[in-house]
């Protein structure tokens, strides 16, 4: 099994400055353990002081692309409310050229409307602050699957369709052309993250990924429950599910490297391929050696060991 497991950062872009995460990316770019690494996709603090400095998702990524030389990449995950899915296409297709094919597209629902609490997060709704700060609208969870399934749509035909017009219930184009294609071809491998019933369809339909926010915001139960729920999509659909690789991420705690690795395990072993440690700001030197040393590590050696 720990052959199997592969391994990815997160750097929330979040009360920390664009140097800081350059530095621990290019730490991790020099890390054969680490597979990738990612970004999130907000433009207010979710936490802390409210005005605190926080980056653009995609501008940032270009940068960190253009930095980089093995990392895969991408936006954990990108909100489909934020950008017109074309515009977003261009976007997504100019950072696979940056990096060389490393993209990972990355995408989530975006801002609905949610109650308090929801997502494992505690208080009111932080979208409804941060939409209304940028002119953003939310819209039912069901309207913001049905747009992020048409976003899928545009995506794909973007980049392998010399030009298309596209009649969907709530995007319209005329006339698409988007060149040059991206690197990898079809296209980037499309990486979904959710884990409402209605957004796991969507999942088992179209996802070469799928991911899950794990503890503290989900425990490892009930993103067990939710993978069982993918397996019943797929089920119903005809398709494999071992085609789809489940992924979570996880909040790493530098205080605490074994209650970090024990959630690690306890997450490989109800059958997650692929764990993202999501770090806390700020990021002190030599952090990616860390979480390969006391986390990674000793992880693979404990699964090996069965």
């Amino acid at each position: 099994m720990s052959n199997q497991i592969r391994f990815g950062i997160k750097t929330t872009p979040m009360h920390v400055g664009y140097q800081d995460i350059l530095r621990v990316w290019q730490e991790a770019d020099a890390e054969p353990e680490i597979d990738d690494a990612w970004l999130w996709d907000h433009l207010m603090p979710l936490a802390g002081p409210k005005n605190g400095q926080i980056h653009e998702g995609w501008t940032l990524l270009s940068a960190l692309a253009a930095q980089t030389t093995r990392l895969r990449l991408g936006l954990l995950v990108t909100s489909n409310r934020i950008r017109e899915p074309a515009v977003l296409g261009k976007i997504a297709n100019t950072v696979d050229v940056v990096s060389d094919g490393r993209l990972v597209m990355g995408l989530g629902v975006g801002g609905t409307h949610q109650p308090a609490g929801a997502g494992g997060i505690a208080g009111p709704n932080p979208a409804v602050e941060e939409y209304e700060a940028y002119g953003l609208t939310l819209v039912p969870p069901a309207e913001g699957i049905a747009r992020l399934a048409e976003t899928i749509t545009i995506l794909r035909r973007m980049w392998t369709e010399d030009v298309f017009d596209f009649d969907g219930r709530y995007y319209r184009l005329r006339g698409t052309r988007n060149e040059p294609k991206p690197v990898q071809r079809p296209g980037p491998p499309l990486l979904i993250g959710g884990w409402g019933t209605r957004m796991l369809r969507l999942v088992a339909e179209h996802a070469d990924i799928w991911n899950i926010p794990g503890p503290p915001h989900n425990d490892v139960q009930r993103v067990a429950d939710r993978s069982r729920v993918l397996d019943g999509h797929c089920a119903a659909i005809g398709r494999d599910p071992a085609e789809i690789t489940r992924s979570v991420q996880v909040i790493v705690s530098q205080d605490d490297a074994p209650g970090s690795r024990q959630a690690v395990l306890d997450l490989a072993r109800v059958g997650m391929t692929h764990i993202v440690l999501s770090l806390r700001s700020p990021y002190p030197p030599g952090v990616t050696r860390w979480l390969v040393d006391e986390i990674i590590e000793p992880v693979r050696a404990t699964l090996s060991r069965g």
